[in-house]
């Protein structure tokens, strides 16, 4: 009885506390999305790269098929896009757009990282500094359809700029310790501190070009994932030392939020922190609580956990794909995107987000 009492609860919470985006009113004029592998909708498909996702089964519960999304459906940044009360998703930076960028655009790609040599092993990439420079063209771009810089900037203020970097800068460099310098560079804490001074330079570029509501995702629990448990042989839920980096990360991550909110340099932006690292982690020890099941292997894939290799093109991925966690070695599942996105957008729990959550800052 105490989970359909659960269950019951988040539902009636979610009923009556999201009226805006069930209603479908778009809630800001534009949404720009930076990222990795957990957000591309498309923009490494023709690019000479490992990181690709344009075949089956990628996509098998998505509108269109295989899009170029890591994941069996909908992404983070699609969930989002829906509870922001957008009628279409925000398109790949990659595709011809025309005056739609008016509505945003998605610049992430897989294997992406703060350093530019993240994630080289796996082939071309678009690293974030890159995507700032493909946001610099944007911007110009925004200007001449809205005649001038000046109209760009007033335009761009009410939009939302949603960031997320440092999974590949240490699952694909860092703790790759025969492709990457950097472990016998630095310490974990180091190489953090490192990470952290860069990003802290490449947000208040995407400030320099208009940014003012901007959501900075924390890193989810990276030692959780199918490849990581396959990869140590590992019978308990995560690996530790990897995830003791992530929450180093996260806590820099979270001081940096408050060092930009009390910067009176920006004192018209906005920034806030999204803690899916303890929104998956209480999905990971209690999944029944919110409709899902596995927790501890892949959707698609091979090996150990599914993990060993991931999800294979034409591979026949689990039949019960909205009781997973993992769609495959490193991602998650449209269901458990969908959960995330929600507490994001507005938090079930004080915990979920900081200093506050999506749909407050965008009312701003």
């Amino acid at each position: 009885m105490a989970y359909f009492h659960e269950v019951f609860m988040i539902i009636l919470f979610y009923g009556l506390f999201l009226p805006t985006w069930v209603v479908g009113k778009q809630q800001v004029p534009c949404y720009f999305i930076f990222g990795d592998s957990l957000v591309d909708n498309g923009n490494n498909n023709h690019l000479v790269t490992l990181a690709k996702a344009i075949y089956l089964p990628h996509g098998i519960d998505f509108s269109s098929g295989p899009t170029g999304r890591f994941c069996n459906g909908r992404t983070f940044a699609d969930f989002t896009a829906e509870n922001l009360g957008f009628t279409s998703y925000i398109p790949p930076f990659a595709s011809p757009n025309g005056s739609d960028i008016l509505l945003g655009l998605n610049y992430a790609s897989a294997a992406a990282g703060i350093r530019n040599e993240t994630g080289f092993h796996l082939g071309d990439r678009i690293t974030f500094d890159q995507q700032l420079k493909n946001h610099e063209m944007t911007v110009s771009s925004i200007g001449d359809i809205l005649g001038g810089a000046d109209s760009a900037s007033t335009y761009l203020k009410k939009c939302l700029y949603h960031v997320g970097f440092g999974s590949n800068d240490y699952l694909n460099n860092y703790f790759i310790p025969s492709m990457y310098e950097t472990s016998n560079m630095f310490t974990v804490e180091e190489f953090t501190k490192v990470l952290i001074q860069q990003y802290r330079s490449q947000i208040l570029a995407l400030y320099n070009y208009g940014a003012r509501k901007v959501a900075l995702s924390g890193l989810g629990p990276i030692g959780c994932t199918p490849y990581e448990l396959s990869r140590h042989s590992s019978n308990d839920l995560c690996v530790e030392y990897i995830d003791s980096a992530v929450k180093l990360f996260n806590h820099n991550l979270k001081l940096l939020v408050d060092e930009f909110n009390n910067d009176t340099r920006l004192q018209d932006a906005r920034f806030i922190y999204l803690n899916f690292y303890d929104m998956s982690m209480e999905v990971i020890r209690q999944p029944t609580s919110l409709g899902l099941r596995v927790v501890d292997s892949a959707c698609c894939g091979t090996g150990l956990n599914n993990g060993a290799v991931s999800c294979l093109p034409f591979e026949l991925p689990c039949s019960n794909r909205d009781e997973y966690f993992f769609w495959d070695a490193y991602h998650s599942t449209e269901a458990a995107n969908n959960i995330a996105s929600r507490r994001a957008y507005l938090a079930l729990n004080p915990s979920d987000v900081y200093p506050f959550d999506i749909y407050h800052l965008v009312q701003l």
